[in-house]
């Protein structure tokens, strides 16, 4: 899994002002963060708004996808949720020819146990064809998939091979960084620990804000996974305040504001979601044009 090692970048999904997939925008961003040096390519995670499309449009917004890609960079793609029976469902009728690996939420709302949230993984594994990514974010789910939990699923399952932890918990991530298996990944969730993420052993990041500005974040990564720290903090730090503005008001509704900013569609979300505040829209503007990052 070395073709995942670095930046990977959850894309947004742009809509039109029908609230239609606009995809002139979403070629468009798909070339931006190409031509921007990213890894690979997360459709239909959190900050695509994977919980307000549909089942097919969630199929042609990969289709698609994979089209403007068309080989250029590993996929990974979004099947995650909080009904096994459903996902492996999902995973078994979706075509997933171009598709390097599964990215998948520890299940939300139920709140299941340690075990239940083994016993969840352990079905998908056994249904997927792909190797899985697991996914703790305990902010949204509300239960976090526990270290020991995470390293029992890497070592009894082959085709789990990474994790994408946004806890927030450094000492959880330092524990299955220090006794995860062989080739099993620590993958940051959370755009501004990725640089400790990396100096405690990680091995990329699945970011938010590396859309928005891809040539400085792929840089900061690639500093950082070379042991070059120096070079890394400046990038870090540079991009530090601009990355915390773009969820101070919730994803992905900073990172639309920042994109628009670079001519790459517009801010509509469906609702429940809501563009930023117009004071937070004009904050941003200003660190992004102070930082040179457009």
């Amino acid at each position: 899994m070395e073709q995942l090692k670095g930046t990977g970048v959850a894309l947004v999904t742009p809509f039109t002002s029908k609230m239609e997939v606009d995809y002139p925008a979403l070629e468009k961003l798909v070339n931006h963060v190409i031509d921007g040096g990213v890894e690979y390519l997360v459709v239909s995670g959190t900050t695509g708004e994977s919980a307000t499309i549909t089942r097919t449009e969630k199929t042609e917004i990969l289709e698609f996808v994979k089209k403007i890609n068309n080989g250029r960079k590993p996929i990974v793609f979004g099947i995650g949720g909080n009904n096994t029976a459903a996902l492996v469902n999902e995973i078994r009728s979706t075509d997933l020819e171009g598709v390097t690996a599964i990215l998948s939420a520890s299940p939300y709302y139920n709140k299941p146990t340690q075990e239940g949230i083994y016993q969840h993984y352990k079905t998908l594994s056994e249904a997927s064809p792909l190797p899985i990514i697991l996914y703790n974010v305990p902010g949204r789910t509300a239960s976090n998939l526990s270290a020991g939990t995470t390293l029992r699923l890497a070592r009894d399952f082959r085709n789990i091979i990474a994790i994408k932890e946004a806890s927030g918990n450094m000492e959880q991530i330092m524990q299955i960084i220090n006794e995860k298996p062989q080739g099993f990944m620590v993958i940051s969730g959370d755009d501004n620990l990725t640089l400790p993420m990396i100096a405690c052993g990680g091995e990329g990041v699945i970011s938010v804000s590396g859309q928005g500005f891809p040539k400085v974040f792929t840089k900061m990564v690639r500093d950082a996974l070379a042991g070059d720290f120096e070079a890394a903090r400046k990038g870090h730090y540079r991009l530090f305040e601009a990355t915390r503005m773009l969820f101070a008001e919730g994803n992905p509704g900073g990172i639309k504001a920042a994109l628009k900013l670079r001519g790459i569609g517009e801010e509509y979300m469906r609702q429940p979601l809501w563009p930023v505040s117009d004071a937070l829209r004009e904050e941003l503007a200003k660190e992004i044009e102070q930082g040179g990052l457009l």
